[in-house]
């Protein structure tokens, strides 16, 4: 039997500063280990509890544990996860496949095919983001792969009304908002995790496929995935969305990134044994 273990990293298995939520007493907060360096300064962690466990899931020879997230491939070769490196990771919300660290170019060609056919093209989207975004809280504008766009905002500022009318014109042009931190992402609907999920559990021969995620962007990976579980934080739990194979932990931060690969491990262990 092989298994696929597709996980999100931003607030779901790595954390900034920012995002670790240790409520605990200081004395007994995790140990941490620092797992992304950008511009010689640590800005992501694991509990040093769970970069063990991820390391001894990525040695089990059933397991093919496959990186996914809506960073850039640049972004993504930031992070040194402890043990093997994955053979496969997916980058830019689906839209870049790497092989051993190298994008798939047949891959590419395929996802750049179905988003010239079914959604508005990235410059029209992305020209609407500029011109909607209020100077007041917009902070930097992006293009992310020439796949999608996003902003990154002063949260607080921006208003609820802007983000509902921000998501309807986009909803109406093949686009999908996703609200994750400061980053207000405008991403192509056919441009997915789970597609390129699907791809990896091709080539790979993986029967049962694992996940987890904390944001809309996850949704489609998590219903996608045999088993899959979201943290007690992000946009899936504010919303309280759930689905009958997605398990929502209560646990949120840091300790929930501990917790979701301990489920990792406990179900690839039922699975194989």
């Amino acid at each position: 039997m092989t298994v696929l273990v597709a996980s999100d990293l931003d607030r779901t298995l790595i954390y900034s500063t920012a995002a670790l939520a240790l409520s605990m007493p200081d004395p007994v907060a995790p140990r941490l280990l620092c797992v992304e360096v950008h511009e010689s300064k640590p800005l992501s962690y694991m509990t040093e509890t769970a970069a063990a466990l991820l390391a001894e899931l990525k040695e089990d020879p059933s397991v093919v544990f496959v990186p996914t997230t809506t960073r850039t491939r640049k972004q993504y070769q930031r992070i040194s996860f402890p043990g093997r490196p994955a053979p496969y990771a997916i980058c830019a919300n689906g839209g870049q496949l790497l092989v051993d660290g190298v994008p798939d170019k047949d891959w590419r060609r395929a996802v750049a095919g179905r988003l010239a056919e079914e959604c508005a093209p990235l410059e029209e989207v992305h020209d609407h983001l500029l011109a909607a975004a209020d100077p007041a809280w917009l902070r930097k504008a992006r293009v992310a792969e020439d796949l999608f766009a996003y902003l990154v905002v002063e949260r607080g500022l921006v208003p609820d009304e802007w983000l509902k009318a921000l998501t309807e014109w986009a909803e109406a042009r093949g686009w999908t908002i996703s609200l994750q931190g400061r980053k207000i992402y405008a991403v192509p609907r056919p441009l997915t995790k789970s597609a390129a999920m699907r791809e990896v559990a091709r080539r790979t021969g993986a029967t049962t496929t694992l996940a987890a995620g904390d944001s809309l962007l996850d949704a489609d990976l998590l219903l996608a995935a045999d088993r899959a579980w979201r943290p007690g934080h992000g946009e899936l739990a504010d919303a309280a969305w759930t689905a009958p194979n997605v398990t929502a932990l209560t646990k949120a931060g840091v300790a929930a990134g501990e917790e979701i690969v301990r489920e990792f491990g406990r179900t690839v262990a039922t699975l194989t044994a």
